[in-house]
């Protein structure tokens, strides 16, 4: 199974940013852990994470035909962009979208998710785990 994991807009500064919402684990170590976690259900892993919304719409858009599968974390980008919504919706690929934090606890802006109803489904509010979770739940997909 190939599996395309995305990382939206700071992303790249877990560990360093909110460590109370996020924890210490730097971005670098949780990808280890998520590889290492790939590696075990069998999965060939690509992770990806831009702070642009065209660069992580042009890379769901390749992997159309290419992937079997795509996880997400959008960031702050899942509050808002129909964007990448419609990319997602677009490549016909089951697609799970994770978050580190419970969005559904934290501030009204971030409880909404614009991505959910294109995607599989959600998992949040697990830390890093919410990864882990996220690649068993493609792995289990029988859709």
């Amino acid at each position: 199974m190939k599996v395309l994991f995305i990382l939206g807009p700071n992303l790249n500064m877990v560990g360093i940013r909110d460590v109370n919402t996020y924890g210490k684990d730097s971005a670098e170590s949780i990808n280890e852990d998520v590889m290492e976690w790939a590696e075990e259900f069998g999965i060939d892993l690509e992770i990806y994470q831009s702070n642009h919304e065209g660069d992580l719409i042009d890379k769901i858009h390749s992997a159309y035909g290419e992937k079997d599968g795509i996880m997400i974390n959008a960031g702050a980008l899942t509050h808002y962009s129909y964007a990448l919504a419609d990319a997602i919706s677009s490549v016909h690929i089951p697609t799970v979208e994770t978050h580190m934090s419970n969005i559904g606890a934290r501030e009204e802006f971030r409880r909404k998710s614009v991505i959910a109803p294109v995607c599989i489904g959600s998992i949040a509010g697990f830390g890093k785990y919410s990864y882990y979770l996220g690649l068993e739940a493609l792995v289990v997909y029988e859709g």
